[in-house]
């Protein structure tokens, strides 16, 4: 069952002021991650990745995940300093039709002359809140007794 994107988690997707890391595996098990400020929210509960390089490693290892069920990671850093990561796996990749017409057409738009090799659509999973008062009370409530020796009381 795909995760519900909140309103919070849309705004920064597309926000251009958001840092977006988009993290995949190679079929040797060698991870990659990228920034990529052309990931967006798509509309539809899911995430859109624009990859303007048909031989980029973060295309041929999309590739790979939808191929084989695997599945990427991505991280959203936003100017407020609201985290997230988003677990999630490709689904579709669009090399034509109207989804890919609409976004080659903005991109070339915003960017000038550029190709564009498809659209990933990424179907989210799990999403973590990861600001660090929110993972800090997950660890708390999951490991109470872990605590640093100078934090205990004498």
């Amino acid at each position: 069952m795909a995760a519900i994107l909140t309103p919070d988690v849309i705004a920064l997707l597309d926000s251009a002021e958001t840092i977006k890391i988009l993290a995949t595996v190679d079929a040797n098990g060698a991870p990659d991650a990228v920034e990529k400020p052309s990931l967006h929210h798509g509309g539809d509960s899911t995430i859109h990745v624009l990859e303007f390089l048909e031989t980029s490693a973060a295309n041929r290892n999309l590739t790979h995940a939808i191929w084989f069920g695997g599945s990427v990671s991505i991280a959203l850093h936003g100017a407020d300093g609201h985290r997230v990561q988003i677990k999630g796996r490709p689904v579709k990749l669009h090399i034509t039709g109207p989804l890919f017409q609409k976004h080659y057409v903005r991109a070339r738009e915003t960017l000038g002359d550029v190709d564009l090799a498809g659209v990933w659509v990424i179907e989210p999973d799990e999403v973590i809140d990861e600001r660090f008062e929110k993972v800090r009370a997950r660890e708390d409530a999951a490991h109470p007794d872990f605590i640093h020796l100078d934090r205990i009381a004498v």
